[in-house]
């Protein structure tokens, strides 16, 4: 049985950083400073190719984490609900659904079941839009964890996971 190689990595920017800090501060720990680096540049790239997606599917990013947010609701919802996935106040939700009702994205309609509830559906121009901005961004995520196997991604996500259950507390 082969004995595996020591993984060979191409440097990056970081590297460099962590180099440079070394000296400033000879306590500092490489790896811990390298993970949270990439962590925030990894960050601030997907954050940019959100921001180009939006922009090509001409959505503002409220827009699209509401439409996000029905739409992990199963295209349909009550404003009460889609506030509450978004952290806002009930109240604030309504002018979100006016702007994405006129733009055709959301339908809605009074409740059959109760007279004072309205329940909002997300539309097929809904869908296809909120998929289609997604799908940029899903592109690329696949596209950079894609270098790992299988086996590193799980390695990884429960590493991440690890960390921010202590970042949660």
């Amino acid at each position: 049985m082969e004995t595996p190689q020591p993984l060979q990595t191409a440097r990056d920017w970081t590297d460099g950083h962590v180099e440079r800090w070394l000296p400033v501060l000879p306590d500092l720990d490489p790896d811990i400073e390298g993970a949270v680096t990439r962590a925030k540049v990894l960050t601030d790239h997907l954050r940019k190719v959100s921001a180009r997606s939006l922009a090509q599917f001409d959505l503002h990013k409220h827009e699209y984490d509401t439409l996000h947010s029905l739409a992990g609701r199963g295209g349909h919802a009550v404003p009460s609900e889609l506030a509450a996935d978004l952290k806002m106040a009930p109240a604030s939700i309504t002018g979100r659904l006016d702007a994405l009702e006129r733009r055709g994205y959301v339908r809605r309609t009074p409740s059959a079941e109760d007279r004072r509830r309205v329940d909002v559906e997300l539309t097929e121009e809904g869908r296809a839009t909120w998929l289609g901005a997604m799908g940029v961004v899903g592109h690329e995520e696949y596209r950079l964890l894609g270098t790992l196997t299988a086996a590193e991604r799980h390695t990884l996500s429960d590493l991440l996971r690890r960390v921010l259950v202590v970042a949660e507390e």
